[in-house]
């Protein structure tokens, strides 16, 4: 089993992206908006740091949140936060401070500040906007999203089914009178940065090609307006599949991901790879503490997460499956029974305190990596 966990980090700073040898033309068709204002703009930047590393049996933790909250925070304050990247933070007084070098740079240099930890930083995921951001993995790979939002109307079945097979497994979705979502998009690019630029690929046209699908999408009845769609199930696997055959002649495609509510998403990676996630949630009461560690080691370890009285969280769980495609219902898996089995999966610690009423924490620390590794079972 493969885990990790992600910790989120603010701040903010100005920047602009040019190349000093470039016309302001080539600039702005290679940059956009983000190439305008001599002394640059400003962005709230949000980064996620994602650790990998063993659990520590006794505390049942990876890394303590402490340590990562202290040596990120440092990092951030002294080179990031309130400054302007391309005077003040080496190397962009060099290099273009896209999204995709920042996310590279961050996750070098916390990576430096982890050696004596058993855990390391293994990518950072950057978001400069609600429509832009990068991931840069330890594995050198790095990742440019584009994101699209847009509404369609449309019923969600399948003409290789009978109508009481279509209700049997989209229940009202396959209404004849048909319904509607507010559909997020996202496109995430993979490749090699292109030279002076820094980019995965030129941000201005990539935005235009998302523009030219959004004409296509927005405000459509899928099942009527789009020809290509006619005489085939309608469901979000098949609409992920027809937006990547869309674009992948336009954009270096690493997948896409199709979020129909902000609950339920499908991701297509090409040649018929799917992946469908759902989310959950539940209330829940904890206390860290093992039985493992002395008293005083407790409350170093877990802070005020050892409280003797306990606190709580609202757990939001995301549960992503792959599997076989069945071209004949359009669909991954039925939606309903993955909801039934992570609903009544969390049902069990739902409105309980995890040490006190659940068999799966008496002996062992409700720590999220411990939390995660049952869930997974």
């Amino acid at each position: 089993m493969y885990i990790s966990l992600s910790k989120r980090f603010e701040f903010c700073a100005s920047h602009r992206c040019f190349v000093p040898d470039w016309s302001d033309e080539q600039n702005y068709s290679f940059f956009g908006d983000e190439a305008k204002g001599n002394f640059g703009h400003g962005h709230n930047y949000t980064a996620f740091f994602v650790f990998h590393g063993k659990v520590d049996p006794k505390t049942g933790i990876m890394v303590n949140f402490f340590t990562i909250k202290q040596k990120i925070n440092t990092l951030l304050e002294s080179r990031f936060d309130h400054k302007h990247l391309n005077i003040d933070t080496p190397p962009f007084d060099r290099i273009v401070s896209t999204p995709e070098n920042l996310a590279k740079q961050l996750l070098t240099e916390s990576f430096s500040l982890f050696s004596a930890e058993s855990a390391k930083p293994v990518v950072c995921h950057l978001r400069e906007s609600s429509d832009d951001s990068a991931t840069a993995y330890a594995s050198r790979r790095v990742e440019k999203d584009l994101w699209l939002d847009f509404s369609a109307a449309r019923r969600t079945h399948s003409p290789h089914l009978s109508e009481e097979e279509n209700f049997q497994m989209f229940g009202q979705a396959a209404s004849l009178s048909g319904h509607g979502h507010s559909y997020r998009l996202r496109v995430t690019l993979e490749g090699e940065l292109t030279g002076q630029a820094g980019m995965i690929y030129p941000l201005q046209p990539g935005r235009e090609v998302l523009l030219r699908l959004h004409s296509e999408l927005d405000h459509r009845n899928l099942n009527c307006d789009l020809p290509d769609l006619r005489g085939i199930p309608i469901t979000t696997e098949i609409l992920a599949r027809f937006i990547w055959d869309r674009l992948k002649g336009n954009l270096p495609l690493g997948r896409v991901k199709l979020y129909e509510n902000p609950d339920f998403f499908v991701e297509y990676h090409g040649d018929n790879r799917f992946m469908m996630g759902i989310t959950g949630e539940f209330r829940a009461a904890h206390r860290l503490n093992s039985q493992h560690l002395s008293e005083q080691d407790n409350k170093h370890i877990y802070g005020k997460c050892n409280n003797p009285n306990g606190h709580g969280h609202q757990y939001q769980v995301e549960c992503t499956v792959g599997g076989e495609f069945d071209e004949r219902s359009g669909t991954l898996h039925d939606l309903a029974r993955v909801n039934r089995i992570l609903s009544s999966t969390l049902a069990e610690w739902h409105y309980k305190h995890l040490e006190l009423e659940t068999e799966d924490f008496k002996n062992t620390p409700s720590t999220g990596e411990n939390i995660v590794q049952t869930l997974w079972k």
